[in-house]
């Protein structure tokens, strides 16, 4: 239905024009993936001042992403309907707020819960990048655009963990790991009041009833799945962490069944569940899941090895870390000049590279001995190489064989499914990685090494998968957004 009150789009800016919104949006998605991975090299430190337990660690990070994923329809629909530039800038100033809080949480409880009011801040802003793009730019200008924004995404997945180390090591004005919270406050204010007077405001035509009930069976489905597998270290697999599993089969699957009838009623589902009939979407929800499932648990059990198992200070560990953001740079701009030509191929080769590189990963560390600095870094980056041939076209090269009325509401899922990913690779690697390391007999490399090199054997199985996966995609992506 059309919607009178909506104002009309603004026009088009030029290339030049459009670069300080494009900038805006882009630095906050980078915050918002960073804050992703900022915590797991500081997670040591956390565990010192807070007394926070394993599962307690994993869920500061999950938490985040799982907050996130669950808040990425809403946010979708609420920038629509209202406005996105405004929801945009709500979501930025929403997650200036809970940085704060999380910065000045006291006990493990109170970080987790505020990780999570930090996550679906982040899951009002995030949506709004995309519409805000397409608002600012000429469809010829799109795709560079959105490539810039994969671009954004790679390097923010391994910029967290050197940042973080950085800052916790700075120790800035007796903080610790409260700074890694704190620094996005002037952050966030600064990109808000350049957006006020920047980003063009933009809305869909078209209003519709919100799915609240899909959003929250949605939602309850996911935590019932996860909670049991990231608290399985505490719990245990008694009755309970069964029947939790089991619930959530029945409640996704009273979801899948609940938006079907809503469609056919000529509703409008937060998941259109005929998009599962398309082949390729399919097998790029599984793609999705498989890859984005290795990059946050892998940044978490590696900077446990290096910090409790070989002794090393958050900054070396960053710096460990450091040559997979540059690999990734070397080859995202690779991704984005042939995703036109050949999108499949270059997913395809890049999980694969991956797989190799976790292969190489488990070979340095599975002896039981410090491997040095060249063989961890040699390592990452190969996997940084793999990860910028693919984050920066996978969403579009998947949409490319998905019709385009339904172009909007597969993204969202897309997003949605990316972010369940990385929670899901957080609660099951990681906690086979903790349950490992807690069935050992000791504390050093000799425990931690094994521990998370079986971790790694299975990560590069994964990633094979994902790559037969990628196989049935189309061909190339979409040269226009």
């Amino acid at each position: 239905m059309s919607n009178p009150a909506s104002p009309p789009s603004a026009p088009l800016a030029s290339p030049k024009g459009a670069a300080l919104p494009l900038l805006v949006v882009l630095f906050a998605s980078f915050i918002d993936l960073v804050d992703a991975t900022i915590v797991v090299v500081a997670a040591p430190a956390i565990e010192a001042s807070t007394g926070a337990s394993r599962a307690q660690l994993q869920w500061v990070v999950a938490a985040y992403t799982l907050a996130l994923g669950a808040g990425l329809i809403t946010g979708g629909r609420l920038g629509d309907s209202y406005g996105r530039k405004r929801i945009f800038l709500l979501g930025l100033a929403a997650f200036a707020v809970t940085s704060a809080l999380c910065a000045l949480a006291g006990t493990p409880e109170a970080l987790i819960g505020f990780r999570a009011a930090q996550g679906l801040a982040a899951g009002i802003m995030v949506p709004q990048v995309f519409g805000i793009i397409r608002g600012s730019f000429a469809p010829e200008q799109r795709a560079k655009a959105f490539g810039a924004y994969g671009a954004v995404q790679g390097l923010a997945s391994v910029a967290g963990p050197l940042l973080g180390g950085l800052l916790v090591i700075a120790n800035l004005f007796g903080m610790e790991w409260r700074s890694i919270f704190w620094i996005n406050v002037p952050i966030c204010v600064i990109a808000f009041i350049i957006g006020i007077r920047v980003l063009p405001e933009s809305r869909s035509d078209r209003r519709s009833a919100f799915d609240i009930i899909g959003a929250v069976l949605a939602a309850a489905g996911i935590v019932l799945l996860l909670l049991p597998l990231i608290q399985s270290t505490s719990w245990g697999w008694e009755a309970p962490s069964w029947a939790l599993l089991g619930a959530a089969v029945v409640v996704l699957a009273v979801f899948v069944l609940y938006e079907r009838r809503l469609l056919a009623r000529g509703g409008d589902p937060v998941f259109d569940p005929t998009l599962i009939k398309s082949r390729s979407f399919s097998a790029g929800l599984i793609a999705s899941v498989l890859f984005f499932s290795g990059i946050g648990s892998l940044f978490l059990m590696l900077s446990v090895y290096l910090q409790d198992g070989a002794g090393r200070t958050a900054l070396e560990t960053g710096l460990t870390i450091l040559p997979y953001a540059i690999g990734s740079l070397i080859t995202s701009g690779i991704g984005v000049a042939f995703a036109a030509r050949a999108g499949r191929l270059l997913l395809v080769a890049g999980s694969l590279v991956v797989a190799l590189s976790y292969v190489a990963l488990w070979a340095a560390v599975n002896t039981g001995e410090d491997p040095g600095y060249w063989p961890l870094a040699g390592g990452l980056f190969l996997g940084g190489l793999g990860l910028g041939l693919v984050v920066p076209i996978l969403v579009n090269v998947i949409l490319a064989g998905v019709p385009g009325q339904h172009a909007g509401a597969a993204g969202g899922v897309l997003s949605t499914v990316n972010q369940i990913g990385g929670a899901v690779g957080i609660a099951t690697l990681t906690t086979a990685f903790f349950a490992a390391v807690s069935s050992g007999s000791g504390r050093g490399l000799d425990v931690y090494g094994p521990a998370l090199g079986g971790v790694l054997l299975v990560s590069a199985v994964l990633y094979v998968v994902a790559g037969l996966a990628m196989c049935l995609l189309p061909r190339t992506a979409p040269q226009h957004g």
